[in-house]
């Protein structure tokens, strides 16, 4: 973070400076260091923000963060603490607020552009094909794990200082509004929308206000800026009337800006060409394994191009990465058993191209297995998608089909009652339970898919396979 005075970080918090017995003067102690909701993550120099959560509230672990070096926290209520403190109304808030200061001072110095990504499935991914790609041209700051709400998007903003030349922010909503005020926070040259599915549909009440909350990040865009849309997808190239900014289409259309043609998919990842506005085109080893990833490498693409990145760089960041992110399509395993771990989230839209790759990467001669657990926050639509993705599973002729968890039975129901399989789908009550058969079902030639939303938990059973078979 650049260096700002206690004062200059109260204003731009709007709080009251408590000095207490801290040793420090308000207009002339400046802090700079990075900014932490987690008291173990901080570090000398830190600013600590004590956060109420749902289960404990941050003030708790404030002497923590002193006693790990933190300068200054920013607190709802005045503490006992040696150090300074700024007292809010609300800590969350005050976390957007100071980011939005800070990457305003950045930018006025005319160095830094700012890229945002959002859409209901590869956000994770995208940003970081953005990072590997935009790291070469230029000082880049993008998150870490998936750092895109209210909370971890601010966290990852303050990490600016003068010397960076590109931003990063993934942005995820988990209501109407969310986007939004981010997107007001830095002020992206480049909006990406990736897609609308039915992701978080149950929290956000249907796909049409889905549609609504992701169309928040170009809504607002200037003229001056850049919307890279999905032309495959409709609903994403419906928000072309919505905004004021310059459209970039990516896809697989034809008619696309940037896109990719001559696709070829294995268990190495997907080999294309990729087309840019200028005419340019490359070949790309895409080693990110699933065809559909391509999509999210085309937006990174558009997006790096719109900020100036040659295409050399581009076609290197894009290979240079293998893996999307930990517990997403991550190849583990060994001894002839293959197992991608992708649970870490899980959409119908995600859980269908999973699947899709797995049928066309299982090794000749071996069998092709889908270990699935539960999609969550679907809403009314969870009962329907789950039996949907039941029935992929027969149609795609997956060899073997396991079941986690009675919130996912559904799927197991309509793979039994597709009439295709005898005793190809198993039904497992635990995680547990399934470890114990497929460590002993497993056999070489095997490729495993583990796939799930987070809260089924299913990435330590994907860890413990790998693990078991490497």
């Amino acid at each position: 973070m650049i260096a700002l005075t206690l004062d200059e970080i109260a204003t731009a918090v709007g709080g009251e400076l408590v000095l207490g017995n801290a040793e420090a003067a308000s207009g002339t102690t400046t802090v700079s260091g990075l900014s932490h909701t987690d008291s173990r993550e901080v570090t000398p120099g830190s600013l600590f923000f004590a956060k109420r959560g749902e289960t404990t509230d941050g003030h708790l672990f404030a002497p923590q963060a002193v006693a790990n070096g933190a300068a200054l926290l920013i607190v709802d209520h005045e503490l006992d603490a040696p150090v300074p403190q700024i007292v809010v109304p609300d800590t969350v808030v005050a976390l957007g607020d100071l980011a939005t200061e800070v990457v305003r001072r950045v930018r006025s110095l005319g160095r830094l552009r700012v890229v945002a990504v959002t859409g209901s499935n590869g956000k994770t991914t995208t940003k970081n094909l953005l990072r590997a790609i935009l790291s070469r041209a230029g000082e880049t700051v993008a998150p870490r794990a998936s750092f895109n709400n209210e909370v971890g998007a601010p966290v990852t903003m303050l990490e600016v200082t003068e010397s960076t030349d590109f931003l990063v922010a993934e942005m995820g909503a988990s209501r109407i509004g969310e986007i939004a005020r981010l997107v007001r926070m830095v002020r992206p040259d480049v909006g990406i929308v990736l897609k609308v599915g039915l992701a978080h549909a149950g929290e956000f009440g249907g796909i049409e206000a889905t549609l609504k909350a992701k169309t928040e990040m170009v809504s607002d865009l200037l003229a001056t800026d850049t919307a890279v849309l999905n032309l495959d997808d409709a609903r994403v190239a419906s928000m072309a009337d919505k905004t004021a900014a310059r459209v970039r289409w990516f896809g697989l259309d034809d008619r696309a800006d940037v896109r990719a043609r001559a696709l070829a998919s294995g268990a190495d990842g997907t080999s294309f060409m990729l087309h840019l506005p200028s005419g340019e085109e490359r070949g790309v080893h895409f080693r990110v394994l699933g065809e559909h990833h391509v999509m999210n490498a085309l937006a990174a693409a558009a997006a790096a191009d719109e900020l100036g990145v040659g295409i050399d760089d581009i076609v290197a960041g894009l290979e240079s990465v293998t893996v999307a992110e930990r517990w997403r399509m991550e190849v583990m395993g060994g001894g002839g058993v293959s197992i991608i771990n992708d649970a870490y989230n899980a959409s119908p839209d995600s859980m269908a191209a999973a699947l899709k790759t797995l049928a066309q990467i299982g090794a000749p001669g071996g069998r092709t297995v889908a270990v699935l657990g539960e999609m969550s926050e679907l809403g009314e639509f969870s009962g329907e998608e789950h039996d949907r993705i039941g029935l992929l599973a027969v149609r795609l002729n997956i060899d073997r089909l396991v079941i986690v968890g009675a919130s996912a039975r559904r799927m197991h129901i309509s793979a039994i009652n597709e009439g295709s399989w005898d005793g190809e789908s198993v039904f497992a009550e635990s995680a547990d339970e399934a470890y114990d058969y497929l460590k002993a079902e497993l056999k070489p030639g095997d490729t495993v898919l583990v796939k799930s939303s987070n809260s089924a938990g299913l990435r330590f059973l994907g860890d413990r396979l790998g693990q078991a078979f490497s």
